[in-house]
């Protein structure tokens, strides 16, 4: 029989029978072992020592660990050394109940985006673990502000990393809204005072955040486990280009001729390439972005095709300005607007504006099999494109953006994140 208390599920603390204690060994031929040793992570909130309240739903036992001991090296690549955690040694400042896996699994995804983005202010909002806002700016306060602006709508329960210290005009605008986490390496005095409104809030502190950076050049071992109990290991992905000077030209050898762009591309689209290119890492594939000034514009996520990603990333700019602009004039939701006339205002207002995605960058984490997936964003007004190359198609891609005089730059890598 179902509960009759529907929301008790959510407010239930599982006890995992996880052990304390964990260890995977890599065995060769020779008998050679190498073993990573993990310990249980908890926290004691409101005099109960806990771990994880749950895994995905009500329901799942689920455990939270740390490595503590062990090196691991392959061939020629060496894991990240033990004991220097972040996530899963996060400290708890405040927290209304214990966090569930999808707290850490959103705020683990919003540092790996954070760690290739910390020479500027930064704020990254995750939710079901894809970004759905990520912006650089000249404070933290901006930065948040122009993140969580990108999908309000989508930011509404998300887990907020924040590169900088959280300062009260910061915390003052995630108030407004409702959030899991806010996770930053230090509170300005005053600000976790703020937080205590909101009484479920988790907010967490890794003072070492710093570490992230070094994070950014190193690999660790990434588990999937299969339906019959088997895994997968992989090392992590790690983008090869992240500095404008790494972009390659657009430029292929088809059939004897020789196709490239038309038009460089300028500065400042080599930098939103460079800045969607690596929040590309952090979201599911297939995927396809708009970017414009340091700021996300339309996300979309693990669709089976391409042209159908780079449409939903075109409808979700749409829907999330119209939604904006309804806001900031009416103070409600688009969605929920009754007068049809102001509806019509505002929608003209974003279609004059293609969404905002005019002037925006176009970052695709996969090769375009076909023109048809770009020809999606260049109708748009999309004036840059970032993608990895290595289509059979790429000369038709090309042409493409010669046809709308639009730049195109290749990394030579592809970014998928299953």
């Amino acid at each position: 029989m179902p509960p009759t208390d529907l929301k008790a599920a959510y407010r239930t603390i599982m006890d995992d029978h996880f052990p304390q204690h964990m260890e995977i060994s890599f065995v060769e031929t020779n008998g050679k072992r190498q073993t990573l040793s993990y310990e249980k992570a908890s926290w004691r909130i409101d005099g109960v020592e806990k771990g994880l309240r749950y895994g995905e739903n009500p329901g799942q036992e689920a455990a939270l660990y740390r490595l503590t001991n062990g090196n691991l090296t392959l061939g020629d690549v060496t894991a990240i050394q033990p004991g220097r955690h972040l996530a899963s040694n996060v400290e708890l400042l405040q927290s209304g109940k214990h966090p569930g896996k999808t707290n850490i699994t959103d705020t683990d995804n919003a540092l790996n985006i954070l760690r290739y983005l910390m020479d500027s202010p930064c704020a990254v909002i995750v939710k079901h673990n894809n970004p759905c806002g990520v912006a650089l700016g000249n404070s933290i306060a901006e930065a948040y502000h122009k993140a969580n602006w990108a999908d309000r709508l989508a930011a509404f329960g998300g887990a907020i990393a924040l590169n900088r210290t959280c300062d009260k005009e910061t915390a003052n605008l995630i108030n407004e809204n409702y959030a899991e986490v806010v996770v930053a390496p230090d509170f300005e005095e005053g600000v976790l005072d703020l937080f205590a409104k909101k009484k479920n809030l988790r907010v967490m502190q890794i003072t070492n955040m710093a570490r992230l950076e070094t994070f950014a050049t190193e690999r660790f071992v990434e588990f999937k486990s299969l339906i019959d109990g088997g895994l997968v290991a992989q090392w992590s992905f790690l983008p090869d280009v992240r500095k404008p000077a790494g972009l390659l030209p657009a430029k292929v050898e088809y059939k004897g001729q020789t196709y490239q762009v038309n038009r460089e591309p300028t500065q400042q689209e080599r930098d939103d390439m460079i800045f969607g290119w690596l929040v590309e890492a952090g979201v599911t594939s297939n995927s396809v972005l708009y970017v414009k000034n340091g700021v996300t514009v339309g996300i979309g996520t693990g669709e089976q095709d391409r042209v159908g990603v780079a449409q939903i990333a075109r409808d979700k700019a749409y829907t999330k300005l119209a939604d904006r602009i309804c806001w900031e004039q009416h103070g409600v939701p688009f969605n929920t607007l009754e007068d049809l006339g102001v509806r019509e205002t505002i929608t003209e207002a974003v279609q004059s504006q293609n969404g905002g995605l005019t002037g925006s960058c176009m970052i695709s984490d996969a090769f375009f099999p076909f023109r048809d997936g770009i020809d999606v964003g260049l109708r748009e007004g999309v004036t840059a494109v970032v993608q990895p190359g290595g289509s059979l198609r790429d000369y038709e891609v090309i042409e493409a953006c010669n046809e709308y005089n639009a730049a195109m730059c290749f990394t030579g890598q592809r970014s998928f994140k299953h």
